[in-house]
């Protein structure tokens, strides 16, 4: 596939449940290119978490094939894994996870301190990205001294610092005042049109509808995909 930046192919996740198996992924087949903004969708047990924990290579597939980058990520071992979540995909989440006792700055230099990124360059870089989404004044402040907004573009910064492939979101607005919500996303939207690719996991349907393409998931298959523009997606693996 032209500019393929994921490739999945009958990706299937089981879990033991005693004596017997709950099967969270059933056979999930699709393709998301670079620049491309996608918002999965679906009920709590759909599989939507579980295809954004395998996406995001917080978990393996129990069969099927992921490839990200051109690289098959099911056959990588733990310490190529965790190469790829932190130089790959930037995680987004709903609580923010932020360190309560550091400052913004130092929170968005989390991932380069594990990259192995020397001090000056990674203050440099955290600015930068602070700065990026509109923080450039409260990089010595505190989580606790930031409203969630704030706190939420600061988790934005630290996902961008490492100038991932993907960024992934999870319920990123879910824990915000809609009018906080809708500016985050406006944040999400600026970000797309600078390049960046963007999945973004909700149940909202007002926040998907933000994005170019819904996928909708029900009892770990896609029972939709779609773009917002009414045109029909051309991202399947191998197109």
């Amino acid at each position: 596939m032209k500019d393929a930046l994921i490739q999945i192919y009958d990706l299937k996740k089981s879990y033991d449940m005693g004596a017997s198996q709950v099967h969270a992924l059933a056979g999930v087949t699709m393709g998301i290119q670079k620049n491309d903004y996608v918002a999965i969708m679906g009920p709590s047990g759909s599989g939507k978490s579980t295809l954004m924990n395998l996406i995001g290579c917080l978990d393996s597939p129990s069969s099927g094939r992921y490839v990200l980058n051109g690289r098959e990520v099911e056959t990588l071992d733990d310490n190529a894994l965790a190469e790829i979540r932190n130089k790959e995909i930037g995680f987004i989440f709903q609580t923010f996870n932020l360190l309560s006792r550091t400052n913004s700055l130092q929170n968005v230099e989390l991932p380069l301190i594990y990259a192995g990124v020397s001090r000056t360059e990674r203050h440099r870089r955290a600015a930068e990205a602070l700065t990026s989404v509109g923080l450039g004044d409260r990089m010595d402040h505190k989580p606790n001294e930031l409203s969630g907004g704030q706190r939420q573009r600061v988790a934005v910064a630290r996902a961008l610092v490492n100038k991932p492939s993907i960024l992934l979101a999870d319920e990123p607005t879910g824990n915000l005042d809609s009018k906080t919500g809708d500016e985050i996303m406006e944040l999400f939207d600026a970000l797309n049109r600078k390049g960046h690719t963007i999945i973004l996991v909700t149940h909202e349907e007002y926040i998907a509808n933000r994005a170019k393409r819904i996928i909708k998931l029900r009892d770990g298959l896609i029972v939709s995909d779609y773009r917002t523009d009414g045109t029909e997606p051309t991202t399947r693996p191998g197109a």
